[in-house]
């Protein structure tokens, strides 16, 4: 089916690669290349230190990874992960509203209206989600990472992983990688949005410390869409020699998110400002507190052993008024260790890490009904307990100074412990007690070549796993519905490097999935349970491309970068019982990303981009319904007043398009609800000024 579809903006990127010689055969003097995403074996000279670092070890791995640095982020307004990973191939982050964000990876979690699954989002590898899988990104400050790591897919092993999506992994600043003393940034725009960060870093002796608070406050484009966000991350550290610290990470956020709610297509498109009627009645909103606590260490144990290691907890409270109010609180704690091996091996190069993950997590949960976004009578309570163990390890041996083989996997365990309770007068309520358990081993096999420029050729086939959540369990008083772990077996090949004129990052990649956890319509003649049930076999296969053409370099007095990114998906069913062969929905066939930048030696920008989806996307499973694809244009400008100060603004959607950013998916579009569609923002202008000290 891949075969199926066009690739018009796949042909404008190798059109580019192939382009003639605008380009210089040397480094351009006045660019740069803070912006880039690719890893390769190739150093960029223009990374810090800590990033060129990042990028090293991830091109370590047989498969698709990226980087996005905090200086990426530092000419442009990115308030939420969607921003943040705009420039990863192979990534579908869609804003929502507020910070809440749709993220698939390779088609992962598709079969969720809300929330993230199948996906592991971290930062210092402290889990986002909570121990059954379960997650949100609300809770993400990209101002308060040094830099974001991507793993696609089955490249997560490193964090004992075996999701289908891989891992986003941020990394907090210290006072010995933030860059600067002190900084002081300010960003206002459209919708009466104004954020205010500042962060303060620097070492002492053998010790260091960074401290960074954001705080943020927006009106909203649409009705009933107003929010504000507070964040705080404090780190300290203390060294004992080199490659031996340990390390003290305290972070808290405060979230409070009007809910506007999903429209009918129509609506979307005609009169996309409006919330939806009941959103306002009952005031929808989302109202989210966390503290995460970890303490970390590093320590070089020999020159070719170090060891990485945690230990951490976090506290959440959730008040979310919607069609009851939600009421939840949860603890999750944990610990991981980690050892990263180089030496030899046969006489030949290796290396090796392997390590494991413990976590326990219990979440207690109650509903009431919705008075006006009070709470008003109880109407469930029930106790939810999820762990799960990992344990992992990765492997190369360099049979040739070029060529490694590469062995891996992953054994794990899950468990999900349930329980409710019967409310007095409340109908529907029952006592009961359940519990499920998961294992499962996840091998990897892989080759990783690498030329002498540091261009690099790579192919694995992974195994993923990923254990239903509560959720999608269902709970009844009957127990657990019989779902089974979701299990996939990818194959993947990719080709990365850089030359003086062009970084290039291609991967294809198949995944044949078996039980993906979908949504159907209950039918038990068909021995369907549950609206989220185990699918039968489904293939998820894509292409996902970047380029970096640097050309022109004097042309105009400056120089000039042409930036583009391309992911092809082509997800479908294979002979399901209910679906047959229809294509999956929600993730559109194709998405192109461009960016043309003119750097001027005055210490001045200019970037118009577009984001452009020139296919529908299916709404429902039966492949009755489309959502339009869209243009998006907008325009990035910027000046450098002096070294420490910067200047930018960015205006989005100039044409101010009408369009669907994402919706939910549903089973039957003829039968269903499609009150689903979540429109794109209209035109929108934001400024941002950063002071260095």
């Amino acid at each position: 089916m891949l075969l199926k579809t066009t690739a018009a903006p796949l042909a404008l990127l190798l059109a580019a690669a192939s382009a003639p010689a605008l380009a210089q055969t040397t480094a351009p003097e006045t660019a740069t290349d803070l912006g880039e995403v690719i890893v390769t074996g190739a150093r960029n000279p223009e990374d810090p230190p800590v990033v060129a670092e990042a990028r090293r070890r991830l091109s370590r791995t047989p498969g698709a990874v990226a980087v996005v640095s905090a200086e990426s982020l530092e000419t442009r307004y990115a308030p939420n992960l969607a921003d943040v990973l705009r420039d990863v191939p192979g990534v579908y982050a869609q804003k929502k509203w507020g910070g809440d964000v749709r993220i698939s990876i390779r088609g992962s979690g598709i079969g969720n209206a809300n929330h993230l699954r199948g996906l592991f989002v971290s930062q210092d590898g402290i889990p986002f989600n909570e121990a059954d899988g379960f997650g949100d990104v609300q809770m993400v400050d990209p101002l308060l990472a040094r830099f974001t790591e991507v793993y696609k897919g089955g490249n997560a092993l490193r964090f004992g992983g075996a999701l289908l999506g891989g891992a986003i992994n941020l990394v907090t600043p210290n006072g010995r990688t933030s860059g600067e003393t002190a900084s002081l940034r300010a960003d206002f725009g459209s919708w009466k949005t104004g954020r205010l960060h500042a962060e303060v870093g620097g070492v002492h002796g053998d010790r260091d410390g960074f401290i960074g608070v954001t705080g943020a406050t927006a009106e909203g484009w649409r009705q009933n869409s107003e929010g504000q966000q507070q964040y705080i991350t404090a780190n300290i550290g203390r060294s004992f020699g080199e490659d031996r610290e340990a390390r003290l990470i305290v972070q808290g956020a405060y979230i409070h998110q009007d809910i506007p709610g999903s429209l009918t297509l129509a609506q979307a498109l005609n009169t996309p400002v409006m919330a939806t009627a009941a959103n306002v009645a009952n005031s929808y909103q989302r109202d989210y507190a966390s503290v995460r606590t970890t303490l970390s260490t590093r320590w070089r144990l020999s020159p070719g052993l170090l060891f990485e290691g945690a230990v951490y907890g976090t506290w959440k409270d959730l008040h979310h008024p919607i069609f009851a109010v939600i009421d939840q609180q949860s603890r999750n704690y944990g610990a991981f260790g980690r050892l990263d091996w180089e030496g030899q091996l046969f006489g030949l190069h290796a290396d090796a890490f392997g390590g494991v993950w413990y976590r326990v997590g219990d979440l207690d949960a109650q509903q009431f009904v919705n008075v006006r976004g009070s709470s008003g009578a109880r109407t469930a309570k029930a106790r939810q307990n999820a762990g799960a163990l990992d344990v992992f390890a990765e492997g190369r041996l360099f049979v040739t100074d070029q060529v490694a083989i590469v062995a891996g996997g992953a054994w794990g365990r899950a468990k999900r412990d349930y329980q409710s309770f019967a409310l007095p007068g409340v109908t529907g309520t029952f006592n009961l007690t359940t519990a499920k358990d998961y294992e499962w081993f996840a091998p990897r096999f892989g080759l990783l070549w690498e030329g002498e420029s540091g261009a690099q050729a790579y192919a694995n086939v992974t195994r993923s796993i990923e254990p239903p959540n509560f959720s999608s369990l269902s709970p009844f008083i009957g127990g657990f519905q019989p779902i089974k772990a979701q299990e996939a077996w990818t194959w993947e090949a990719g080709l990365r490097g850089r030359t003086a004129r062009f970084s290039w990052d291609v991967a294809v990649y198949r995944a044949e999935l078996d039980n993906e956890l979908l949504n159907f319509v209950v039918n038990p003649a068909l021995g369907i349970p549950a609206a989220t049930f185990n699918a039968g076999p489904t293939v998820h296969q894509g292409i996902e491309a970047g380029l970096d053409w640097r050309f022109a370099q004097h042309f105009l007095g400056g120089s000039w970068r042409l930036r583009q990114t391309y992911t092809l998906s082509d997800f479908f069913f294979e002979g399901d019982k209910a679906y047959g062969d229809n294509d999956l929905p929600l993730v559109p066939p194709h998405l192109y990303r461009a960016e043309l930048r003119y750097d001027h030696p005055a210490g001045w920008f200019v970037a118009p981009s577009v984001e452009w989806t020139p296919s529908d996307a299916w709404v429902d499973y039966m492949n009755t319904l489309r959502a339009p694809g869209y243009a998006v244009v907008n325009l990035g400008l910027g000046y450098t007043l002096d070294e420490r100060t910067r200047l930018f603004v960015d205006a989005r959607n100039l044409l101010d398009e009408r369009y669907v950013s994402n919706f939910s998916a549903v089973t039957d579009a003829r039968t269903a609800s499609t009150a689903i569609f979540f429109p794109g923002e209209g035109r929108s202008l934001f400024v941002g000024l950063r002071l260095e000290y």
